[in-house]
């Protein structure tokens, strides 16, 4: 328990991530764990050692979590599921693929054959759907940035043209104004936002009922919306949505190596009652 450290490995790359000891712990023993496990760690998992990224997460406030760290715009490909992404081990406090949506996204390319897919809030979802046979794919982002890393694992993995569309927009405004219908909607908002690119603040646990009411009636009938987030104290307020069949997945969709926290995130299947049917 000394050694707070997140260490996952993608292929030959590893990516730790120390999280800030409190003041508490003398921060010259705090140092000295790190120095070990940073020599331990290439030896151990049989890598290089300039393969070895560091950060280290302090808690985070609003939209700090996606603030840039870095300006390298150094990517390297890895695969996951058969499919090829780009991450960034330096740049920003995430890589690029949560790892702990590795089966939520496997869901969702199951899900996907001769549907429609509308991605929102999220960059790494639309291929897994392209991948399952989707009939075509839609990815709102309010971030140039996150928009174009789309684009990009899109086309690494044969995936472009007019079926693949990508739009710049605050996904909340788009949903209320929107009138195109889906048929498998994937909903992975932030806990929080205070964007200046976005109207007022957006609260996963405050907002959650209207967004989630916006965003099904954009569903044909018959069609899934999943919705994640990864607010840890997160409670879905089911009884305010009584024209909605929800179903939790969350320990579906919670991956082994995260089995010891199993607050990581919430998903749920969301779907429109047939006529006559009752919670």
């Amino acid at each position: 328990p000394e050694y707070a450290l997140a260490i996952d490995l993608y292929e030959r790359w590893v990516h730790v991530q120390e999280y800030e000891p409190p003041k508490s712990v003398d921060p010259n023993r705090a140092a000295a764990r790190l120095n070990e496990a940073l020599a331990v760690i290439p030896e151990v998992l049989q890598v290089d050692p300039s393969n070895v990224f560091l950060k280290v997460r302090r808690k985070q406030k609003g939209s700090a979590q996606y603030e840039k760290l870095g300006a390298q715009g150094r990517f390297r490909e890895v695969k996951e599921g058969g499919l090829r992404f780009l991450v960034n081990f330096t740049d920003y406090l995430d890589t690029g693929l949560f790892l702990d949506h590795r089966p939520t996204r496997a869901l969702l390319r199951e899900l996907a054959e001769g549907r429609d897919f509308l991605n929102l809030f999220a960059y790494t979802a639309s291929v897994y759907a392209a991948a399952g046979g989707a009939r075509s794919t839609t990815t709102v982002d309010l971030s140039n940035t996150y928009l174009e890393w789309a684009s990009r694992n899109l086309e690494l993995n044969g995936f472009r043209g007019r079926r693949h569309m990508l739009v710049r927009d605050d996904a909340r405004e788009w949903i209320e104004r929107e009138k195109g219908q889906w048929d498998l909607i994937f909903l992975d908002p932030p806990t929080f936002s205070s964007s200046k690119a976005m109207r007022g603040t957006f609260d996963i646990q405050r907002d959650h009922v209207e967004l989630l009411r916006s965003a099904a009636r954009l569903l044909r009938p018959g069609g899934d919306l999943v919705f994640s987030n990864n607010f840890r104290r997160f409670r879905m307020e089911l009884e305010a949505l009584p024209e909605l069949e929800i179903e939790d997945l969350t320990a579906r969709t919670l991956p082994p190596d995260f089995a010891r926290n199993p607050k990581i995130h919430s998903c749920w299947r969301l779907r429109w009652r047939k006529a006559g049917s009752t919670a």
